[in-house]
């Protein structure tokens, strides 16, 4: 192992110590995973299970079942989730494709190549990179690793990445120096999200933080 696959090694290993595994992602089911990705966007998780519990409560967590029910009355359901009216469409467009292309069948859909499945979950609109990283991770249990603000935040703090680095730059550097395991992916994502909203936010707040030890100049970030 090099020295960045060590240093990103000792990052996960602090932040398991100080948080424990984080159990990510909270879901019954692959498609529960997979509308909970578009629904989180730009939002908090408490108000993503307000609307995940709607969707429950209708008996509507079926990919057909959610093609069939009008935009707007699936854009009242999720509600809770904020920016509902974007995110309904969204959601039906997601569902769209895995209807047409997978005949809604997620086990068929998860035994698709990673990088061409990629390619067309980034073709639907409203489908992000982030997004369409959560789905093939936590949703189908692909190796890939979900990158977002905490993480750019807590590599450039600690002098591991540019901070010009794009998204699949960023992404590539973890998959380079770490092994292509997708429950390592799956943990290390949801550890440095727990880091960030406690620490690395966009004001610092280094004290009491299990990477401080790690900054470069062994102090507060400033």
């Amino acid at each position: 192992m090099n020295i960045i696959g060590k240093k990103l090694n000792e990052i996960y290993e602090l932040l398991l110590e100080a948080y424990g595994a984080q159990n990510w992602w909270p879901a019954e089911s692959p498609l529960e995973v997979m509308v909970g990705a578009v629904l989180t966007q730009n939002t908090n998780w408490q108000g993503v299970e307000k609307a995940m519990a709607n969707l429950k409560h209708d008996n509507l967590l079926d990919p057909h079942k959610l093609k069939a029910i009008p935009t707007e009355e699936l854009a009242r359901l999720i509600k809770p989730a904020g920016y509902f009216n974007l995110k309904a469409r969204r959601l039906k467009n997601l569902i769209e494709f895995v209807t047409e292309a997978y005949s809604g069948k997620l086990e068929t859909m998860g035994q698709a190549e990673t990088g061409q499945l990629r390619k067309e979950l980034l073709t639907v609109n409203g489908v992000g990179p982030e997004t369409a990283d959560s789905i093939l991770l936590y949703a189908l249990h692909k190796p890939v690793f979900v990158v977002d603000t905490y993480t750019y935040r807590v590599m450039n703090r600690h002098g591991l990445i540019g901070e010009e680095i794009s998204y699949d730059e960023l992404q590539e550097f973890f998959t380079q120096h770490l092994p292509l395991d997708t429950a390592l992916f799956n943990e290390y994502h949801a550890l440095l999200v727990r880091v960030g909203k406690l620490h690395c936010q966009p004001k610092p707040r280094c004290q009491g933080c299990p990477l401080a030890p790690l900054l470069p100049s062994a102090g507060s970030w400033e």
